[in-house]
């Protein structure tokens, strides 16, 4: 009897250990989500091969990153670089169809470690169709106002994240001082403070960090957020004769003052990742610089995300470029660079580097420090628990709430400097009723001049087909009254504008679009036929002239024919935000965030430099009222409690009576009165005077 139960117990046994080990097996700490982030980390590091470690320090491009690849490789990060979509004008869900495809691939190598799609989102979802334009950063920068840097990073991440994208390559904290740099329209402003403050856009990108997050700790709040990327690190707006990707000569207490403070406070402020720069600090290459990448960074700063390269940043170490890529892989991987943008040869990167490590010139510890950051930032971002995206976000792109956003954002980025030739003789706001007007210049009706670069493509666009938005010439005509008539005329001669006997012209000129090195100008002149349009329009009839350029550019030997002026920057799709300022319905209020030089011969002339010149002075910007405001201000409450007026300058309607002249009558009303915006005002008490008004007779 005995003998018999025993092997029975012997089966019982073994099946329940069975179920333990089987159990035992099956669980994998890094897949639980309930475990803390730094246990998860390693756990998986410690079932990763050289091979898949190796793997995720890579970023491909996706036009390579096809689902064998990503499950071969065990590739970390793909992404679109400037213009690299699934197909022209692709939709949201063209989008997420691709990343989603790639994203399997990711999932079913060995470990399922998921990939990270990156993008450029430098001003809004640029690269996508539809998406809402917001002002470049130098126009930002003029608002000085950190909680519209933080809706716009908001409404940026929302529209990201509506094409199935996790991590936008933004925001760029350079600290522009000079120009003729291509990149200056990136920056926020020749002032560290300024740049500083409006680090806040990461708040709005990535959601507020926990009140008691470590510093330096990267976080991501949710699906609605992005990782978001700190660059150029570091010196990147302060090479020589603002040449890009040069030398930077400043020594260590200019560096740290000037350049190094945004990044603080962007790791402060729980930064995902810092993107290095192509450039060089006194000669040194920053894509190799151990010193400041993993000696101030990673050390001093206590910066926990991953630090990653620039597009081909290592093989740009040697010159030319990809001259000696061993050396150059050894270089930025020692430095501490840990995920690499290849982005399209990457089995030679990959190849180098293994080889590398195994034969000891690179260490294990080097290797799994970076890993381990990059798997760090995937589990805060949350995509291991939920790696595929769907369409319940793709009506963001786009929205009307971020287009109106935008539009706050282009009404507080422009800058007044000049109103009127006479002090006393104000000519803006504009009247909205006349009997015709002129438009004139080539970025009138051209939403790609009025978005600049790093637009649908890397160096922009021209015309109004790539994407969805409104021009200023359009705004124009939205705005008037519908009585007036707009005539547009790219370069009309003096000749026409002398006998149209129009009420004043609008001239809109600037820089056409560039980005990078395409945008290095040592002339630094607005583009044909801008000035000739000036001379033609001004020299015969009252003009406002509005400038769109990513930078101060000549505009002083125009000046005396000039009779108002508008640094408008690259303000976007939201071309109406524009007309809103000009024409009354809210006033200017933006200040210079850069100096506006003279000549380029000064250059480069910050603000509190010794040899300090300018045209117009950094922290420069006239200021208007709304003419609502005006209105406003013009009543005062009667002893019933209910407004009337007591009177109405004579200056507000001089300055709304461009051509013609203006009949009106000062009165007291003492009952409710109606003004509209027109200035006619009725009483409502019988025997009351009546005030009226026609701006252009």
């Amino acid at each position: 009897m005995c003998w018999r139960l025993h092997p029975l117990l012997w089966i019982t046994l073994l099946l329940k250990l069975n179920h333990v080990v089987v159990e035992a097996v099956d669980y994998l700490v890094y897949k639980d989500a309930k475990q803390p982030i730094t246990l998860r980390v390693k756990d998986l590091l410690s079932r990763m091969t050289l091979e898949e470690k190796i793997g995720q320090m890579a970023q491909i491009d996706r036009s390579v990153a096809t689902q064998d690849i990503m499950q071969t490789y065990s590739i970390g990060s793909v992404l679109s670089g400037g213009g690299s979509t699934p197909l022209p004008k692709a939709t949201a869900e063209d989008w997420i169809n691709m990343i989603n495809d790639i994203q399997r691939g990711a999932l079913s190598s060995r470990l399922g470690i998921p990939m990270i799609y990156g993008i450029d989102a430098v001003h809004g979802h640029n690269n996508v169709y539809n998406a809402t334009i917001f002002p470049h950063n130098v126009g930002l920068g003029v608002t000085r106002d950190p909680d519209l840097a933080k809706r716009i990073g908001s409404a940026t991440a929302l529209e990201v994240r509506a094409t199935g994208i996790p991590y936008a390559f933004a925001p760029c904290i350079a600290v522009c001082r000079d120009p003729r740099w291509g990149r200056c329209y990136e920056s926020y402003s020749e002032d560290p403070k300024i740049v500083q403050d409006m680090t806040e856009i990461i708040l709005g990108l990535q959601g507020d960090i926990p009140e008691n997050s470590t510093k330096g700790v990267p976080y991501v709040g949710g699906r609605t957020k992005v990782a978001a990327c700190a660059k150029h690190f570091v010196g990147d707006g302060g090479t020589t004769n603002g040449i890009n990707e040069n030398n930077t000569v400043i020594d260590m207490h200019g560096l740290l003052s000037i350049h190094m403070p945004a990044y603080l406070s962007s790791i402060i402020k729980g930064v995902s990742t810092v993107m290095v720069s192509y450039s060089s600090w006194n000669g040194e290459k920053m894509h190799a610089n151990q010193n400041l990448i993993t000696g101030f960074l990673k050390n001093k700063f206590k910066f926990k995300g991953f630090v990653i390269s620039d597009w081909e940043g290592l093989d740009r170490i040697t010159s030319p470029p990809h001259k000696n890529y061993t050396y150059s892989v050894l270089a930025g991987v020692e430095a501490g660079i840990d995920m690499v943008m290849i982005p399209q040869n990457f089995t030679e990167f990959i190849s180098i580097l293994t080889s590398m490590v195994k034969s000891g010139f690179i260490s294990m510890e080097r290797i799994d420090d970076a890993v381990s950051r990059i798997l760090f930032v995937k589990f805060k971002m949350g995509i291991f628990e939920e790696p595929l995206s769907d369409l319940s976000l793709v009506n963001e792109l786009g929205s009307q709430a971020h287009r109106e956003l935008a539009r706050e954002a282009v009404r507080k980025s422009l800058v007044l400097l000049k109103n009127g030739k006479e002090t006393n003789n104000s000519m803006i706001p504009l009247p909205k009723k006349a009997p015709k007007i002129l438009v004139s210049g080539s970025h009138a009706d051209n939403l790609g001049y009025q978005c600049g670069g790093w637009t649908i493509t890397w160096q922009g666009f021209s015309g109004n087909k790539d994407t969805r938005g409104t021009t200023i010439l359009s705004a124009i005509r939205s705005t008037v009254d519908s009585s007036t008539e707009v005539v547009f005329i790219d370069n009309p001669d003096a000749g026409f504008v002398k006998s149209n006997n129009f009420a004043y012209a609008v001239v809109i000129v600037g820089e056409y679009p560039y980005a990078e090195t395409n945008g290095d100008s040592q002339n630094l002149t607005m583009v044909d036929p801008g000035p000739e349009v000036i001379n033609n329009v001004c020299g015969a009839v009252k003009c406002v002239v509005i400038v769109i350029s990513g930078r101060p550019i000549v505009i002083e030997p125009y000046m005396s024919s000039i009779d108002a002026l508008v640094a408008a920057w690259l303000p976007g799709t939201e071309g109406q935000g524009i007309a809103d300022v000009l024409y009354g319905d809210y006033g200017f209020t933006g200040k210079l965030a850069r100096t506006w030089f003279k000549t380029v011969d000064q250059l480069p002339m910050n603000v509190g430099d010794s040899n300090y010149d300018p045209l117009f002075p950094f922290g420069f910007g006239l200021t208007t009222e709304s003419v609502g405001s005006i209105v406003k201000r013009s009543t005062s409450a009667g002893a019933d409690g209910r407004p009337y007026v007591t009177v109405i300058l004579a200056s507000l309607f001089l300055s709304l009576c461009v051509a013609g002249r203006m009949r009106f009558t000062v009165v007291s009303c003492k009952s409710r009165v109606e003004l509209d915006e027109n200035f006619n005002m009725e009483c409502e008490s019988a025997g009351q005077l009546e005030l009226g008004g026609d701006a252009a007779r």
